[in-house]
């Protein structure tokens, strides 16, 4: 039986307890027949319509002018967790779809105009578009300020021109909230909104990766957007992308959280049926101190999710206004944890471990692209020693 122990931490409010248990039943019930690995565009289009029926996506893309998810013009990030974990728990997909309504409307929420965030996130909520988030480029992924599309100035608006690559929805979104340049440096990178059916823009490429996703690579030739697709002001462009990133990273982190659950109830369960030598797998040492070692890390993982979720809902307790560092040490450690918990429960399950289509193996795929996106392993490193440093540089002035 799944741990769900840390649902009484302080973190918390009732409602947040009352949200993971809603959706743990819903998805439970719910998500099994529209998941088809064969047909990821049409599993990721019917997650997406039953998340907005459901109105699990009120919590991916808030409708601020009615007051927010918890009375105030923010996203929940505790919320956003919950949701993630649950759903990346019971199938990755799902966690896939719901996380990329959020991303790809982020920047509209967080930024966008009244007409802007009526005409783009209604839908996205509601679940009758998908959203994408177009900020990778071959030679610019973890460097974001590296990036080369640019968006030059012409008579009504901006023409863009470039290419974007591993945009997640790609070629199924409705929308695409893309950064291109308008200028040099961080400061010279501006974000627009192009609708899917823009003329100039179109799929260079489907990518295929390990864990099937929708995924390709967008090509804007001479692709003119109106003044109005401008997201906050030219120039602002890369802290509006760090700005979204900072909201969604714990969640990430809180999809591998759901992943290493997943693998310890598989391999916990796996341990008490599975025979070997006169006795169950579980009465082994070994495998005792496997389960303790996944179990630890699990736990240690949430502290660091939610504490970030937590500070980042709560800045009047936390004292934090940003958390760049603890959004970058949940992420680390979640990822890196749920891809060394997943490890074990496939080596537990011996041969089966590798059958192509259980859930351990689909999770052993699922869990290393955790690693990379949204700021690989390495760089959340880079970030958290920068940080580290800061403070001591600060102290020592």
């Amino acid at each position: 039986m799944t741990d769900r122990s840390f649902l009484a931490w302080p973190f918390f409010e009732d409602r947040h307890r009352a949200l993971a248990d809603a959706l743990d039943e819903w998805a439970a019930r719910t998500l099994p027949p529209l998941v088809d690995h064969h047909d990821v565009d049409g599993s990721c289009r019917r997650l997406v319509a039953a998340l907005g029926e459901g109105g699990w996506l009120d919590h991916a893309a808030p409708d601020l002018d009615a007051g927010g998810p918890d009375g105030g013009n923010r996203f929940d990030v505790r919320a956003l967790c919950l949701v993630r974990e649950t759903l990346g728990r019971h199938a990755g997909l799902a966690d896939f779809a719901f996380a990329m309504q959020g991303l790809g409307s982020g920047p509209i929420t967080l930024f966008g105009t009244a007409e802007q965030r009526r005409r783009f996130l209604a839908p996205v909520r509601a679940g009758t578009a998908l959203a994408a988030f177009a900020l990778s480029e071959a030679d610019a992924g973890s460097d974001a300020a590296a990036l080369a599309t640019r968006a030059a100035r012409v008579p009504g608006g901006y023409r863009i021109d470039g290419e974007k690559t591993w945009i997640s929805n790609g070629g199924i979104a409705g929308h695409y909230v893309v950064f291109a340049r308008t200028g040099e440096g961080t400061k010279g990178v501006s974000a627009f909104v192009v609708p899917a059916d823009t003329p100039g823009l179109t799929i260079a490429e489907r990518i295929e990766v390990i864990a099937p996703h929708p995924l390709a690579t967008l090509r804007f030739e001479n692709c003119v957007v109106p003044e109005d697709a401008l997201l906050g002001r030219e120039g602002e462009g890369f802290r509006i992308a760090m700005a979204t990133l900072d909201v969604f990273r714990p969640t990430v982190g809180a999809a591998a959280l759901g992943f290493a659950r997943r693998a310890l109830d598989e391999a916990a369960r796996r341990s008490l049926t599975r025979r070997m030598f006169g006795a169950t797998l579980g009465d082994l040492q070994i495998t005792q101190a496997q389960l303790a070692e996944m179990a630890l890390d699990i736990d240690a993982s949430a502290l660091l999710v939610y504490r970030a979720a937590w500070a980042k809902d709560r800045p009047d307790l936390s004292g934090v206004t940003r958390i760049t560092r603890e959004a970058a040490m949940a992420k680390l450690h979640a990822t890196e944890a749920a891809q060394s918990v997943i490890d074990k429960a496939v080596q537990l399950f011996g041969g089966l471990g590798v059958k192509s289509g259980t859930p351990v193996e689909e999770l052993y795929r699922e869990i290393r692209a955790l690693r990379i996106y949204e700021g690989a392993s390495e760089v959340q490193k880079v970030i958290i020693a920068r940080q580290l440093l800061a403070g001591y540089q600060e102290g020592a002035s």
